[in-house]
């Protein structure tokens, strides 16, 4: 039977909730549509907020042939496939989870893509710029999905025509966590098990192994903040215990190296410059060993960060610093600091009075006197 979620996708864009900024009048998916303009993108943001719905409908309204692949599954041999298919319609590929392929995959699919044989839709969790052979980030465009609001979920909650009270539709908004399939899976197996949608049921129903772990769900996310939270407070028992949880649900051991990889920058810092070598070794072996033998590589490094003293003056210094970059703009470099390639610039006091070694600060004027670190 098809799931529910997959029954209640919206067709177009006037039955499409949420993303606003993509899709409202005038916006960038809306405008392409309408225009019929046929060109590959990325689709980047949380689990259920609309990315594959969004690939479809785009498909659909340009008339294209739409083929649904998972990064997760296919390979070389899917893409050929789809390439020597005969079809007088515009081929569109939907790559879910793209940052999934490697990079020979990725490598395989840019010419077909470059040379507009295929029009590509990938969708991501995770940044493009680390996942995406910049070779062919660059012939996508990237738009960003954010999580559902409040108002979006509901919205969605009340078309499953499910009844309901107002309080079991508030705490499922908030387990949900601004990922709509996971709030209509919850619905569904609600469902399945009692007469009545109350919020009593629905948290009977969260009892499921399933439900509690969804690698796109709000779980997933719970357990990633306690992994990262026990390792900052230096308690590896904590987080060796999350660690076990994430390698037992199959989580992506390049998904958790990642964080780990960012927390030895961020927490530990200049206390330990070595934290980041060590984590981002953790990450290569876990890229050349994979599961199941790369959980002792976690196992070892995560044990290591916790025990590191921990230092997050860089990372301060370094938002604090955006802060003052977004409020104030690009200020002018002081002349003494600025590149004189010529000799109109020199001319021009670029470089004039420049020391080496000296206290004097080579912040912007405004900024004089400014600490970060």
């Amino acid at each position: 039977m098809e799931p529910l979620a997959s029954q209640l996708r919206p067709k177009s864009l006037d039955e499409f909730t949420g993303q606003e900024h993509l899709v409202g009048s005038g916006k960038p998916i809306r405008t392409a549509i309408e225009q019929k303009h046929l060109f590959s993108f990325i689709l980047w943001g949380p689990p259920g907020v609309g990315k594959t719905t969004l690939a479809k409908i785009y498909a659909n309204a340009l008339q294209a042939e739409l083929f649904e692949l998972s990064a997760v599954s296919a390979g070389k041999a899917d893409i050929k496939t789809i390439i020597v298919h005969e079809t007088d319609k515009p081929k569109v590929l939907f790559l879910d989870e793209i940052h999934r392929f490697n990079k020979a995959q990725q490598d395989f699919l840019l010419p077909y893509v470059e040379s507009g044989e295929l029009t590509l839709i990938g969708a991501t969790t995770e940044n493009p710029s680390f996942e995406i052979i910049s070779a062919l980030l660059s012939r996508c465009r990237v738009f960003v999905l954010n999580e559902l609001t409040s108002d979006d979920m509901l919205a969605i909650i009340n078309r499953t025509s499910f009844n309901m009270d107002q309080e079991a539709k508030d705490w499922l908004i908030a387990m949900a966590n601004g990922d709509a399939r996971a709030a209509i899976t919850m619905l569904e197996a609600t469902s399945s098990l009692y007469k009545d949608i109350t919020l009593e049921n629905l948290k009977q129903a969260l009892q499921s192994k399933h439900l509690r772990y969804d690698k796109k769900g709000e779980e997933h996310y719970n357990v990633i903040s306690a992994f990262i939270k026990s390792m900052r407070a230096s308690q590896p028992d904590a987080a060796i215990y999350y660690l076990a949880r994430m390698v037992d649900a199959g989580e992506d051991p390049l998904f958790i190296a990642r964080r780990m990889v960012v927390f030895a920058s961020e927490d530990i810092g200049l206390a330990v410059p070595t934290a980041l070598v060590v984590a981002n070794a953790v990450f290569r072996s876990c890229e050349t060993i994979g599961y199941p033998e790369c959980a002792i590589n976690l196992a070892h490094g995560v044990a290591y960060l916790c025990q590191c003293k921990k230092d997050r003056s860089a990372y301060d210094a370094l938002r604090s610093a955006q802060a003052d970059v977004k409020d104030l703009g690009n200020l002018p470099v002081p002349m003494n600091i600025r590149n004189a390639p010529t000799g109109l610039m020199k001319d021009l006091g670029y470089g004039k009075g420049y020391e080496k070694y000296t206290d004097e600060s080579f912040l912007p004027e405004e900024l004089k006197g400014k600490k970060y670190f």
